[in-house]
């Protein structure tokens, strides 16, 4: 097992994708995720964890947070990376296919990425998802924007902290059917556990400028009800929690969330 081999399309596809689903801080060669990469590639965990550290030398948003990643990203680094975001529904779509391979996955069976624990085959139906998708690639889509909101958010819910995965939705703040273009922009998601998904979904609530929660007045109207109280009312003007490193959902998703389906009245 050499280092020094080169990477190939597929290998850096696979690495794209784990690189969107974890948070930059857990790229070392410890990670469950990366140590099993670098099993199924051939190639040593601290090899995978420099792939990641290299490709984060290319990433806008980590630059503006004042981290460069480390130099050395290749060419083919270079054109990869430039190509998986110029097209992300069919990056995507690749990088999913290339992962399952790798892993010896079938299409249709479940498959995620926890980064404390590693790649996890599930059972069971699928999870809830914001649209019920038309076709394998569209499922593979929500599978895999589902990972990348939830590790963004460690796995919790950003109103309740709610750790269970299971109750955990990837919620779209511009709608899917309505904004194909965003449908996998991890901006575009916030963790929220299944009730206040719904709830975001219908406008019942949404979240200010400071990303303090809104309440609508029609839920508002419901206070009374000590499962309202506790569930919503209690919770207005709580901010939304995220850990300090996460990327941060878009402002301007959320102001027309607030202009265009929440229900003020």
């Amino acid at each position: 097992m050499s280092q020094r081999r080169r990477w190939s399309r597929t290998e850096l596809l696979v690495a794209l994708n784990i690189y969107q689903k974890l948070p930059f801080g857990q790229f070392n060669s410890r990670n469950p995720v990366i140590t099993q990469v670098a099993e199924k590639l051939k190639r040593t965990p601290s090899s995978v964890a420099m792939k990641l550290c290299n490709l984060a030398s290319l990433d806008p948003v980590l630059r503006m947070r004042g981290i460069r990643g480390l130099s050395g990203a290749s060419q083919l680094d270079v054109d990869i990376w430039s190509e998986f975001h110029s097209n992300l529904e069919q990056s995507v779509n690749a990088s999913e296919i290339a992962l399952r391979d790798v892993f010896g996955v079938h299409p249709e069976e479940r498959f995620e990425v926890v980064p404390n624990e590693g790649f996890k085959r599930l059972s069971g139906q699928p999870p809830e998802v914001t649209t019920r998708p038309a076709n394998i690639e569209q499922r593979r889509g929500q599978e895999y924007f589902r990972d990348v909101v939830l590790n963004n958010f460690n796995g919790r819910c950003g109103v309740t902290q709610l750790p269970v995965r299971e109750l955990l939705v990837a919620s779209h703040i511009l709608p899917w059917a309505s904004y194909p273009n965003e449908r996998l922009n991890p901006r575009n998601g916030l963790c929220l556990n299944r009730l206040h998904d719904a709830a975001f979904d219908r406008g019942l609530i949404t979240f200010d400028s400071q990303m303090r929660l809104m309440v609508s007045p029609l839920l508002k109207s419901h206070a009374a009800d000590e499962a309202v109280k506790q569930n919503f009312a209690n919770l207005e003007g709580i901010p939304l929690s995220l850990p300090h490193d996460a990327l941060q959902p878009d402002q301007n998703f959320l102001r027309v969330h607030r202009r265009k389906i929440f229900q003020r009245r």
